[in-house]
């Protein structure tokens, strides 16, 4: 059974949702949630799209969300219609511009890194939840118009209307910032993540894995991740409808290499799912600030036209029985106004570092022969 979390952010834009993701001929399976109650599964349900908008307006549900056939193979497959821009939100702060992908409508316009996102299609932007600004950002076709108003430190608020462009998702990008060192950036769980994660970790003698910003995607994939670190053993467990279900790693993964984890306010859903359990086995020290806080699942229903209808079914749990729902994980380092890369970096060099030997113990005259 491939299981996927789109959460409600990633399902528009750079900051996702959480879904469990269903192949074709598969069984489908269910996401974390709030336990919202849910009338009968839609599943192949004659809907027109007007009417699976209505019936997800009128669910109650936060992280419902109706997606059309091509957005849903978009959105598991690495490709959407947005303007490339990735935004991040720490608790109380200000919306801020975490990241603009080159050659895209966003930079473009001249968008940049660290500018503050003050407004999407006039509504401000303090009022809606990241996962609504992500929505926004990415609720339309290609070609389609959003207006967004950005200041940078001092400057006035600039209003510019960009064209939503189909883009392709580089959800996976790594470096060698130190010799033996594997820098591995994962941005969303898409398929084929965990095969461009263990590649990138090959060969390295200690890994740095960036999940700030990463709003989800496919559980299976953020399964399969943690199964290049892990030997086997449980990641997470989920409700279905009081049904208790388990995800365990696959057997096999490198369990020696040093492994520090980054994370966020923007780290989400699947990303929250992997930090966690790998953090309650022991197997990573996370570093930087506490994660975003979504522990809902989504269980999508393919409708009879092929579009696809996610509803919260159910909450999920780390190995140690946490969920981050409302709260989020706290990291074991938190960067404190320290740049969190190079904290990480340091964090891993300690971790890498050999033991000293114990000193023998001096040798005590007349020292009896048992104590």
């Amino acid at each position: 059974m491939t299981l996927g979390l789109v959460f409600g952010a990633v399902l528009f834009a750079g900051a996702a949702s959480g879904a469990w993701g269903e192949p074709e001929g598969s069984p489908r399976a269910p996401s974390s949630s709030d336990a919202h109650p849910l009338g009968p599964d839609p599943a192949g349900a004659d809907l027109t799209p007007q009417q699976a908008r209505q019936l997800v307006g009128s669910s109650g549900d936060r992280w419902a969300a109706y997606l059309s056939p091509q957005q849903y193979a978009d959105l598991t497959g690495g490709r959407y219609a947005g303007v490339g821009l990735s935004v991040d939100r720490e608790a109380g702060g200000p919306t801020t511009v975490a990241e603009v992908l080159p050659g895209s409508p966003a930079a473009r316009a001249g968008i940049a890194p660290g500018e503050r996102l003050v407004s999407v299609d006039g509504t401000p932007a303090e009022q809606l939840p990241v996962t609504e600004l992500v929505s926004r950002l990415r609720g339309g076709p290609a070609g389609s118009a959003v207006a967004v108003g950005v200041r940078d430190e001092a400057g006035p608020v600039r209003q510019l209307t960009l064209t939503r462009t189909e883009l392709a998702a580089r959800e996976v990008e790594s470096d060698r910032p130190a010799p033996g060192v594997a820098r591995i950036a994962v941005h969303a769980f898409t398929e084929g993540v965990a095969d461009q994660v263990r590649a990138a970790a090959a060969g390295a003698r200690g890994v740095v894995l960036d999940l700030r910003g990463n709003s989800g995607g496919l559980v299976a994939e953020a399964v399969a991740t943690a199964s290049v670190f892990l030997d086997g053993g449980p990641v997470a467990s989920y409700q279905e409808r009081g049904e208790h279900r388990r995800l365990d790693a696959a057997p096999g993964g490198d369990t020696a290499v040093p492994l520090v984890v980054l994370v966020d306010g923007g780290t989400m859903s699947a990303a929250e799912l992997l930090a966690g359990a790998l953090q309650d086995r022991s197997r990573a020290v996370l570093v930087g600030s506490r994660t975003f806080g979504k522990g809902t699942v989504q269980q999508p229903s393919r409708l009879a036209d092929g579009s696809v209808l996610e509803l919260t079914v159910g909450r999920y749990q780390t190995p140690a029985g946490r969920s981050p729902d409302g709260t989020g994980f706290q990291p074991d380092v938190p960067a404190a106004g320290e740049d969190p890369g190079a904290l990480a970096l340091r964090v891993l060099e300690g971790l890498s570092a050999p033991a000293a030997p114990a000193a023998a113990p001096a040798a005590t005259p007349a020292a009896p022969a048992a104590r």
